[in-house]
C-alpha cells in the first residue's frame, strides 16, 4: 500500500494483514494518491481526501493477471465517495494558489476569499461568516492569537502551504478559541523534494514586486524546507479617496519545516517562520499626515507525533508565538497625533491523542498557552484642545482546554458525533465556558448524497485589553468609558447537503449563529486607533453554496463560492469603549454584505501557455445609520495568463480589477478613515525551479 500527497508527493507505505484491513494512522489533511499492488495482480490507484472529522476507508478491488478473478484487499472505488463532515471544510492546495490571480502575493488573502462563501476583505480586515475571530492552525497545532483585527495579511506566506483547510462551522470538540474561521495549514515539507529549490521574481505598476526563494531536500529519515521572501509595493492597504497618496508597504520573511523520523512509530516537527511588515497610513488629499503601522510576527511549533500502535497517534506539542502591531503617528500631525504600541507574548503546549477503536474514532487532549501584553498609547494635542496624555499596561493571562470528540460509525451510511470542550480562561476577568457538540452525517444510498447537521456552542476568550489613567480621563471627556471584555459565547446551528454530480461537487449549507458579547472595534475620539469592545449581541445567518468541477475536457477547473448572508448586531456595547447608551434592536453590523459571489475558472491551453480568471462580486457592505441601508455593490475580474518555457521555468502576467472599478466599498473608520477597493494592478512573474 503506498500513499502519496498530490501537494507534496510525500509518501507512506503500509502492508496489510492477513484479512486484507491496512491503516496510515498519521495522515495530514488533504488529497492523496493510494496505490495498491500485490504479485499476481494488476495495481490498483484512486483518490482518497482527508478532512477533519472523516475518516475515509476506501474499498481496493484488485483484478488477477492471469484468470481476471477479483478478491476484496480492502473497503470506494473509483469515483471515491464525497467527503461525509460535519464541518464545511475547502481544500485549496498549491497548484490553487498558483493559478488564482495575485493569490501567490506574500500579503494576498485570495487563497481564502477567492474559494471560500462569506470570505472578504474589508477595512483591511479578513470577515468570515460575519465574523472578525479566525484561528490559524500548523498542521492541527493552534498558534494562539487573542487580539482582535490588529494585523493586516495572513498568518503564513501562501508561498509556504502546501494544502490549506479553511474550515467554517460545524468544528469538532478539539477547535476552539477564535471560530468564525479556522485555517489549518499543512505546510510544505522537504519530502517529495531532492535538492531542488524554487525563485520567484515579480514586477508591476505601483513599483510592486513580490520575491521568493525557497530550497528543500530530504534523506531516508530528515527533511528539511526553508524559505526567504520579500515585498514592496506603493499601494499598500485600502485608501480612503481614490487618489492613492502615502500608501506604500514593505515587508519581509524567513520559514523552515524540518521533519525527522527516528523511528517507524515516530515523527518529529519543527516549523517557524518570523516576518516584519511595514504599512504607510494612507491619505485623502488634502492631510498632511505622516503615519505608519510596524507589525513583526514569530512563531514556532515543535511537535513529537508518536504511533502507538496501528490505530493510536500520540501528538505532543510546545508552541511559542509573538506578535506586535505599532501605530505610530507622526509628532506633527495635525489636529492630532496618536501612538499604539502593542505586542503580544504566548508560550503553550498541546496534548493529543486520536484513537481509532473499531467504529469510534476517539479524540481527546488538552491545549493551553500563557499570554503577556505590553502596550504604551499617547495621544498629543497639536490643535490644543487637551494636554497630552499617555498611558501604559502589561497585563497578562492564560487559558487552558481540554476536550473529548467521538464520531461513531453506526453504519456504513451513517455517522454520529459528539464532543464537549472545557475552558478555563484568566485575565482582566476569570471565565469558564462548558461546550457540547453534536453532529451527524447521513450517506443516501445509491444517490451518494451528504446529509449533515450540527449543533453546537463556542467561547471565545477576550483580548487582553484595558485603559487607565489620563485614558480614561480622555474617554470621559468624550463622552466615553471603558467597560471590561468578556469572552464571546456562541450558540450555531448549521444544515448541508453534499450532491456529487459526473464528478462535479455542489455543497449547500444553512448556518445560524447567535452571539452574546459579539466582537467588534470602535474607534478612539477622532483618532486613527481603534479598540475592540463587544455588542450585547449578534445574529449571523446564511446559506451558502460551493461548486468544484473535475479536470474539465483536461483542459482546466471550475470553482464557485456563494454566500447569502446576513450580518446583524443588537443591543448597547457591554465591554471595551462605550457611551452607555442601551441600543435599540438589530442593526446591521459594519461589514454586513448580502450577497457575495467568488467563481473562478484555469486552463491549461496550447503550447503550454495557462490562463486563470477569478470574478467577484458583493452586493455592498453597510452605510450605517445613512439611507440607503448599503453602499453600492462592487464587482472585480482578475486574470493570469502565461506560459511554461520549459519544465522549470515560466512566466506570467497578472491584472487586478481589469476593468478599474474603483469605488468607496467601506465607509467605517480605521486605519487612515474610510476605504475604496483597490486600483487596477497589474505585474510580471517569472518563477524557475532549480536543482543543486
Amino acid at each position: 500500500m503506498l500513499l502519496q500527497s498530490t501537494a507534496s508527493d510525500a509518501v507512506q507505505t503500509a502492508t496489510t494483514d492477513e484479512h486484507g484491513r491496512f491503516d496510515f494512522p498519521n495522515v495530514a489533511l488533504g488529497t492523496y494518491r493510494l496505490s495498491v499492488s500485490c504479485k499476481g495482480f494488476i495495481p490498483s490507484t484512486q483518490p482518497v481526501t482527508v478532512e477533519s472529522g472523516y475518516f475515509p476507508t476506501p474499498r481496493v478491488v484488485l483484478v488477477r493477471r492471469a484468470k481476471l478473478a477479483t478478491v476484496t484487499v480492502s473497503a470506494p472505488a473509483e469515483p471515491p465517495p464525497v467527503v461525509a463532515s460535519i464541518t464545511p471544510i475547502t481544500l485549496v492546495d498549491q497548484v490553487d494558489i498558483q493559478r488564482t490571480p495575485g493569490a501567490d502575493r506574500t500579503n494576498s488573502l485570495a487563497m481564502i476569499t477567492d474559494y471560500v462563501p462569506g470570505a472578504y476583505v474589508v477595512h483591511d480586515q479578513l470577515h468570515v461568516r460575519g465574523g472578525h475571530q479566525t484561528t490559524w492552525l500548523v498542521d492541527g497545532v493552534e498558534i494562539p492569537n487573542t487580539n482582535i483585527g490588529s494585523n493586516l495579511g495572513p498568518q503564513i506566506d501562501p508561498e509556504d502551504i502546501a494544502t490549506l483547510s479553511a474550515e467554517r462551522g460545524g468544528y469538532q470538540a478539539d477547535e476552539g478559541d477564535r471560530t468564525y474561521g479556522i485555517f489549518n495549514v499543512i505546510p510544505k515539507s522537504g519530502f517529495g523534494m531532492d535538492n531542488e529549490g524554487v525563485l520567484e521574481v515579480s514586477a508591476g505598476n505601483f513599483a510592486q514586486t513580490n520575491d521568493y526563494l525557497s530550497v528543500g531536500s530530504h534523506t531516508g529519515d530528515f527533511a528539511y524546507y526553508a524559505s526567504i521572501n520579500g515585498n514592496r509595493s506603493n499601494l499598500g492597504i485600502e485608501t480612503p479617496a481614490s487618489q492613492v497618496i502615502h500608501d506604500a508597504e514593505r515587508g519581509y520573511g524567513g520559514f523552515t519545516d524540518l521533519i525527522y523520523e527516528p523511528g517507524p512509530r515516530d515523527e518529529v516537527r519543527l516549523v517557524a517562520q518570523s516576518r516584519a511588515d511595514r504599512y504607510e497610513i494612507p491619505n485623502a488629499p488634502g492631510d498632511m499626515l505622516d503615519d505608519e503601522q510596524r507589525e513583526a510576527d514569530t512563531f514556532a511549533v515543535l511537535s513529537w507525533v508518536h504511533t502507538l500502535e496501528p490505530t493510536a497517534v500520540l501528538t505532543s506539542s510546545l508552541l511559542y508565538h509573538y506578535n506586535s502591531a505599532d501605530y505610530d503617528g507622526s509628532p506633527d500631525d495635525y489636529p492630532i497625533s496618536t501612538t499604539d504600541q502593542r505586542s503580544s507574548t504566548y508560550e503553550g503546549a498541546q496534548e493529543d491523542l486520536r484513537w481509532g477503536l473499531d467504529r469510534n474514532h476517539l479524540d481527546v487532549g488538552v491545549f493551553g498557552f500563557a499570554q503577556q501584553d505590553d502596550e504604551s498609547f499617547r495621544v498629543l494635542f497639536n490643535d490644543g484642545s487637551a494636554p497630552t496624555i499617555a498611558a501604559a499596561i502589561q497585563p497578562s493571562g492564560a487559558l487552558v482546554a481540554a476536550y473529548l470528540q467521538d464520531t461513531l460509525q453506526a453504519a456504513h451510511w451513517l455517522s454520529l458525533s459528539a464532543g464537549v470542550r472545557q475552558t478555563h480562561f484568566h485575565g482582566n476577568v476569570t471565565e469558564n465556558a462548558a461546550d457540547p457538540r453534536l453532529g451527524l452525517t447521513i450517506t443516501l444510498p445509491r444517490l451518494g448524497w451528504v446529509l449533515t447537521a450540527f449543533w453546537g456552542k463556542y467561547y471565545q476568550a477576550p483580548p487582553l485589553e484595558t485603559v487607565s489613567g489620563p485614558l480614561v480621563q480622555y474617554a470621559t471627556s468624550s463622552d466615553t468609558g471603558f467597560l471590561p471584555l468578556r469572552g464571546e459565547r456562541d450558540t450555531e446551528r448549521q444544515f448541508g447537503l453534499t450532491i456529487p454530480i459526473a464528478g462535479w461537487t455542489l455543497e449547500g449549507d444553512y448556518f445560524v449563529t447567535e452571539a452574546k458579547n459579539f466582537f467588534d472595534h470602535n474607534p478612539i475620539g477622532s483618532s486613527d486607533v481603534f479598540l475592540p469592545l463587544t455588542d450585547q449581541g449578534a445574529r449571523i445567518a446564511a446559506y451558502e453554496l460551493t461548486v468544484h468541477s473535475p479536470p474539465l475536457w483536461r483542459y482546466g477547473r471550475a470553482h464557485l463560492a456563494y454566500s447569502n448572508q446576513t450580518a446583524e448586531g443588537f443591543g448597547g456595547i457591554t465591554g471595551g469603549l462605550t457611551d452607555f447608551e442601551p441600543g435599540a434592536g438589530y442593526h446591521a453590523l459594519d461589514h454586513d454584505q448580502r450577497n457575495t459571489v467568488s467563481a473562478g475558472f484555469d486552463a491549461n491551453l496550447p503550447r503550454r501557455f495557462f490562463a486563470s480568471l477569478s470574478l467577484y462580486y458583493g452586493s455592498g457592505f453597510s452605510n450605517g445609520d445613512a439611507p440607503p441601508s448599503h453602499l453600492p455593490s462592487h464587482v472585480e475580474l482578475d486574470a493570469t495568463v502565461g506560459r511554461k518555457l520549459g519544465d522549470d521555468l515560466s512566466v506570467s502576467l497578472t491584472a487586478l480589477n481589469v476593468t478599474n472599478r474603483h469605488l468607496l466599498t467601506d465607509n467605517s473608520l480605521t486605519f487612515g478613515g474610510v476605504h475604496w477597493n483597490d486600483p487596477f494592478q497589474i505585474y510580471a512573474q517569472l518563477r524557475y525551479r532549480f536543482h543543486y
